[in-house]
């Protein structure tokens, strides 16, 4: 117990000695994951006007809160929409549309296609991690199944030369995981945003130019 309870004030003690956590709390976001989303979207100039995001696994919100404003920023006459899913529910943020559910569910995909209306996806977004447990060989296949589910998320709703950007945790299965998405877009490029915490293994795929026809 002794280890377990100096681990976690480690943790207590960086988490609240940490800027970005400072910086989230000083402008009123959610969780200071908006800043690593923040970084991607400026480098790669991922934002465009009446682009349709979905953002998979998005509460406590961090990602879409920090879209909305930029997108509205941005194109005020034409700020698109972003729609959040998560199994967790999660408090409303305006401008953002929020599905409750299990995106692996027929009737939850059912609802969204139901919001879509039609309107193909732009970007797909997923910051989704599994509860950690500390062994890498329990942690790591459970992040690699949520990623695959997000790929096939992406591959049947995505548009042709849309852009879907994954968190994934460097280990068994990430590099097959990279080249699959080789296969399926144009250009795939791996950053580790600045607010990544260093010793972190997660890293973020960003894949671009979804292919009509996946490579062989």
């Amino acid at each position: 117990m002794a280890t377990r309870s100096k681990s976690s004030q480690r943790w207590l003690k960086e988490h609240f000695s940490d800027p970005y956590v400072k910086k989230a709390r000083a402008e009123g976001l959610r969780s200071r994951a908006a800043y690593k989303l923040e970084e991607l979207v400026e480098r790669d100039r991922l934002l465009k006007p009446g682009m349709v995001v979905v953002d998979l696994g998005a509460a406590p919100g961090g990602w879409s809160q920090w879209l909305r404003q930029a997108m509205v920023t941005l194109y005020p006459a034409n700020s698109g929409r972003v729609i959040a899913l998560d199994i967790l529910e999660m408090p409303s943020l305006a401008g953002v549309e929020f599905l409750h559910g299990d995106f692996r569910e027929d009737a939850v995909l059912s609802s969204l296609e139901g919001m879509l209306g039609g309107l193909p996806v732009d970007l797909v977004l997923s910051d989704m991690a599994p509860n950690k447990s500390g062994m890498d060989a329990v942690d790591q296949p459970r992040m690699m199944h949520l990623a695959e589910l997000a790929m096939d998320f992406a591959d049947r709703h995505l548009r042709p030369e849309g852009t879907f950007l994954i968190k994934l945790f460097q280990g068994v299965g990430f590099d097959e995981y990279v080249r699959e998405l080789r296969r399926r877009y144009a250009k795939v490029v791996i950053r580790k945003p600045d607010a990544s915490r260093k010793r972190s293994p997660e890293v973020y795929a960003l894949a671009l130019g979804r292919l009509a026809q996946t490579k062989k």
